[in-house]
């Protein structure tokens, strides 16, 4: 659980506790909010949100510290996460209600995804409102406030209960409130019931029910056009009227709303314009036969200047005083839901269904593009603290063949994991535009030889063999080496999952005047007919056994593409159908055959650098472990810390010379940390490593201007950022020379 807490942003004092009640630096009340979420980043945004309403907020990141905290005090609103661990949001929420100071306080839902099922459930259990994720700020801020001001005004009515003029005016705020509850209450269950179905008519139905008795002793609901002199009545509640003088009542309606210029208008009851329009015509029952309908009016649905229909209410005055601020917003909403369902009911339109049409494959294509890259990170988080405490294990274990092969299975998998998570990362950055290739002088001999090392042992494993035939001659492209590899790779990969054991594979590289070409032939299953034209096609595979021993996700071959045409080049496949395997050909532009260059000599033998402090900061309390187990291993010191704020403190009195830094950190982020030690005198000299799972080009970008030296992207190899410091340190005195001149 955390609080905020400690000066503001203009160095005034925080806010002091009497009793229950803070008070804060201008002698204000300040209430209690409870924000509940697992995700102490999403915790970061919502503290950076709520702080301007200068209240005391409460964070916890689970059901149970939620539970803890509604017992020990009274919260204005409770900010609630749906997905958590152990105990979500609906359970969280049901226990919450169970404790007397706590079952009317509100609760808004914070989600990603909710539907119908979700939101019904909420509802049930007292919600007042759903947000989704990510959350827009000033919405946020303005729904928080309205409970903030609410639970505020109940508080100050409370105190001054003992004084008879007190006493007064906390009735009157109370009945105030209590109208405003129920008028809220009224127009929340008014929305869901015509959101609820996209049948005008049921919609409707149930909205002329909740009018009747609440709010009036009639309501008739009925749909008009501009030209229509009547209109149809989709419901009259109570059913008591004649067809005859329901069609009389819509001619006398729309007459009204016309003149009045589709505003609200009184409807005169007389006898010439509705005659014997009285309680029994309505269907009433007989006690209120003497009471007359006195009162009635017309609210206009209205959709922009269009006039979709009309509300007619009709009430005697002595038992149901008229709330226009119900109606009027209640007709509004009638309008919309009575908008939405014509629409969808009708389907008339083609190009209003091609248009949401669009709008919805759009919206599906960000979310999935957004869904991956979050999928993509989140799974590199506990893949990191995997791959070092094997690395950990393997040095320090003793030799056993079992635990040999056990640990050589262990690091296959996670390698393969950790490809699944690129391909996966790379298509979402594809999709978004946020791929920058890294181009430079490229041998595609060495981009081959590369691949197929990167796909031997899957081939040896299924017993294959690979027949590679390269260029003759060395040829140079101006490309990206690492995702030229990937994509002879990929095809690699894909040739070896789709052949059966002890089968060929072919890679043939040519020039064929205009550019590099390597076909790659296998004799595996081959590509059905059907699916040729969609082979290339996210998450697109071939039929496949419930054993799925093919694996992967379905966008190797995607990623290949696009990877390909990114390099100006092109990439087919070509099947004879299934059982006689498939070829792919890559096509590579090429700039013309470039000498080779001067080699590159020999690098000597270093001797071992002596050991220094190494501080390891990172929330993932595993990641940290594993990270500086392994670095010990190597004759460091170590210390950790598991927030910026730690970290800053554990800099001052542990003065580390490297700094391993994740950047996705509670309280202060890992860019204003490495910001503060390079403005500090043992943090001016010191290597600062970003490990993080943040690795998208900005996010380098944004490294490199906070500070950072070297950038890694979790799983890093660990012997890669062990190097990585033994270089730092071999180099240390000609580094901080040259930070020093400068």
């Amino acid at each position: 659980m955390t609080k905020l807490s400690g000066p503001d942003a203009g160095g005034n004092a925080p806010a002091r506790r009497l009793g229950d009640v803070t008070v804060g630096r201008d002698g204000e009340d300040r209430v209690s909010i409870l924000i509940v979420d697992d995700l102490p980043e999403k915790l970061l945004v919502f503290g950076t949100v709520l702080e301007e309403l200068n209240q005391d907020l409460v964070f916890v990141r689970s059901g149970r510290e939620a539970l803890r905290e509604v017992l020990h005090r009274e919260f204005a609103v409770i900010l609630l996460d749906v997905n958590m661990p152990d105990i979500d949001g609906f359970e969280t929420a049901a226990l919450i209600r169970q404790y007397k100071r706590a079952v009317d306080t509100p609760i808004i839902f914070i989600t990603s995804y909710a539907d119908e099922m979700q939101t019904e459930r909420g509802y049930a259990l007292g919600a007042v409102d759903y947000i989704q994720s990510p959350v827009v700020p000033h919405i946020l801020r303005s729904k928080v406030r309205v409970f903030v001001r609410l639970f505020a005004l109940q508080r100050q009515i409370r105190r001054q209960a003992d004084a008879r003029a007190a006493i007064v005016a906390a009735e009157a705020a109370r009945r105030a409130a209590e109208d405003s509850d129920r008028r809220s209450a009224f127009l929340a269950g008014a929305s869901h019931v015509l959101n609820g179905s996209l049948q005008a008519g049921v919609g409707v139905q149930e909205l002329a029910k909740l009018l009747v008795p609440q709010l009036a002793s009639v309501a008739v609901v009925m749909t008009t056009d501009e030209g229509d002199a009547r209109g149809d009545v989709l419901v009259a509640s109570p059913a008591g009227m004649t067809g005859m003088m329901l069609d009389r009542l819509g001619e006398v309606v729309h007459k009204a709303l016309v003149d009045a210029s589709k505003k609200r208008v009184r409807i005169d009851l007389d006898a010439a314009t509705l005659p014997a329009l009285d309680a029994a015509a309505f269907g009433l029952a007989p006690e209120h036969w003497p009471n007359p309908m006195r009162a009635a009016s017309a609210l206009p649905l209205l959709n922009g200047d269009r006039l979709l229909g009309a509300l007619f209410v009709a009430t005697d005055t002595l038992n149901h005083p008229v709330d226009w601020r119900v109606l009027d917003d209640l007709a509004a909403r009638a309008a919309a839901a009575l908008e939405n369902a014509t629409l969808y009911g009708s389907l008339q339109g083609e190009i209003v269904e091609r248009r949401a049409a669009e709008m919805e494959l759009q919206e599906a294509g960000r979310r999935k593009d957004e869904f991956l890259a979050m999928l993509s990170h989140e799974l590199r988080n506990p893949l990191a603290p995997i791959r070092t405490a094997l690395e950990v294990i393997r040095r320090i274990a003793p030799p056993d063949p079992k635990l040999d092969r056990a640990s050589d299975i262990m690091v296959r998998q996670v390698r393969q994991m950790t490809r699944l998570i690129d391909e996966l990362l790379d298509v979402a950055r594809i999709s978004q535009g946020k791929i920058v290739l890294s181009r430079e002088k490229v041998d595609l001999n060495a981009v081959i030889s590369q691949s197929v090392e990167t796909a031997q042992p899957l081939i040896d494993a299924r017993n294959q063999s690979l027949r590679v035939v390269p260029l003759p001659e060395p040829m140079y492209l101006q490309g990206d080496f690492a995702r030229l590899a990937q994509i002879v790779s990929n095809l690699l990969n894909n040739a070896s999952k789709y052949s059966e054991r002890g089968t060929s594979i072919e890679l043939h590289a040519s020039f064929d005047g205009q550019g590099a070409v390597i076909r790659l032939r296998d004799h595996g299953m081959g590509i059905d007919a059907q699916l040729l034209p969609r082979i290339f096609d996210l998450f697109t595979q071939g039929t496949r056994g419930l054993d799925r021993a093919q694996g992967g996700l379905g966008v190797g071959l995607t990623l290949a593409r696009r990877l390909a045409e990114m390099h100006g080049g092109r990439l087919d496949a070509a099947s004879e159908g299934a059982g006689h395997g498939s070829e792919f050909t890559l096509r590579l532009p090429c700039v013309g055959l470039v000498s080779s260059g001067d080699s590159v000599p020999a690098a000597l033998d270093s001797p071992k650098p002596p050991a220094c402090r190494v501080l390891v900061v990172d929330d993932n309390r595993d990641a940290a472990q594993s990270v500086a187990s392994f670095l010990e291993l190597g004759g460091h010191e170590v210390r950790t810390a598991a927030d910026g704020a730690e970290a800053l403190v554990a800099s001052e009195l542990f003065a580390p010379q490297v700094v391993v830094l994740d950047i996705g950190l509670p309280i202060l982020d890992g860019y204003e940390v490495a910001q503060r030690l390079r403005q500090s005198p043992f943090g001016r000299d010191a290597l600062l490593v970003a490990l993080t799972g943040y690795g998208q080009r900005e996010d380098r970008l944004n490294a490199e201007a906070a500070g950072f030296d070297h950038h890694f992207v979790k799983p890093a190899d660990p012997m890669a950022l062990l190097s990585c410091i033994e270089k730092w340190l071999r180099e240390r005195p000609v580094a901080a020379q040259a930070r020093t001149s400068a």
